[in-house]
């Protein structure tokens, strides 16, 4: 288990602060991104993800043009998408950016293919919201077909159909790591066995061990076809600082801030304090010193069994600085001390 875990960062590319309290550019949001991943990979982490937005309070629209800047600046650390909506994408486009990237990068890309929790992207776009399920499960049907690698032939009802078609570049490897991003629907977990590609849990939210019966669901359906499993990831949020009060205190203003933000949208009441504590004490916010998110980063991965954890680093308007300072210690102090832990139980 420990040679095999990896530990990974995630980025909305939140629009943080600057030094006067005020919201920075977009542009310079992305600048920092950038220079967030190459501290990353300088640091050793595993991979560095970037979502995909199309709203004021998210500077990153087109992740895979982040990813190839982020690229041209580092060495080994593997890059992707946290994730790709493809429901409003272009399947086609979206496998040509990733292989494109792949290229650039020396064979680093991954994608994680998923409907996303915003649907800004559909108007934009052109799509029907109405038409939600439909175009994802059809449009990943033309992915999967596309990463085989060979002439394609395809036929459905969201675009075009395909007779023989080849599409370029290839992937150099002839693999392009394609992980399919689940919230807790049972049906997206069987759809990923079907497709035979990895698990990426999104667990925004409450006590993980309640997403065991998705992991147990991939499994079982793995051994009904009987093929190896694929490995299994989880996404969350947290916040590393020098201490757990330290943590607490810078984390909780802009995380609440980006909470209310996002659930007065959604009908939900504001964040009162009590709750954001719970989510560090027992759910998914992996916020507090480098020993206490490290130790419940172990309690998940030997919980769920997982082979991947990225942790989403950013949180609404939490300062570029504070980030780096977090991603440091993430990568010098919570990265070694988790494999140290699974090292002493394996």
């Amino acid at each position: 288990m420990v040679r095999s875990l990896e530990l990974g960062l995630d980025t909305f590319g939140d629009v943080t602060t600057g030094i006067d309290g005020h919201p920075l550019p977009h542009a310079q949001v992305i600048r920092n991104v950038i220079d967030e991943a190459v501290l990353a990979d300088q640091l050793g982490i595993d991979f560095f993800g970037v979502g995909e937005h199309h709203r004021t309070d998210f500077a990153v629209s087109a992740p895979e043009v982040v990813l190839a800047a982020i690229a041209g600046r580092t060495k080994r650390i593997r890059l992707g998408s946290a994730v790709t909506v493809l429901s409003s994408d272009d399947p086609i486009r979206v496998f040509q950016r990733f292989a494109t990237l792949d290229a650039a990068s020396g064979g680093r890309a991954e994608v994680i293919l998923g409907r996303g929790s915003f649907t800004e992207s559909f108007p934009l776009f052109g799509f029907e919201l109405s038409d939600y399920e439909r175009l994802f499960e059809e449009k990943l049907d033309l992915f999967a077909a596309l990463i085989a690698q060979e002439p394609v032939t395809w036929q459905g009802t969201t675009r075009p159909p395909l007779v023989d078609q080849r599409v370029f570049p290839p992937v150099e490897t002839g693999h392009l790591k394609t992980w399919i991003g689940v919230g807790g629907s049972p049906e997206s977990v069987v759809r990923a066995v079907r497709y035979d590609m990895p698990l990426m849990l999104a667990i925004i939210g409450g006590d993980p061990n309640r997403f065991q019966p998705y992991v147990d669901l991939y499994r079982r359906a793995y051994g009904q076809i009987g093929r190896p499993v694929q490995p299994i990831g989880v996404h969350s949020p947290g916040y590393v600082a020098d201490s757990d009060e330290q943590a607490h205190e810078e984390l909780w203003p802009d995380y609440k801030r980006m909470r209310d933000r996002i659930g007065a949208e959604r009908g939900w009441p504001p964040m009162q304090q009590a709750e954001f504590d719970r989510e560090a004490a027992h759910g998914s916010l992996y916020v507090g010193s480098p020993q206490t998110v490290a130790r419940k980063i172990v309690s998940t991965v030997r919980a769920l069994g997982i082979s991947r954890f990225d942790m989403k680093y950013s949180a609404g308007g939490l300062p570029h600085e504070k980030l780096m300072r977090s991603i440091e210690l993430y990568g010098t102090k919570v990265i070694p001390l988790v494999r140290e832990l699974l090292a002493g139980s394996a």
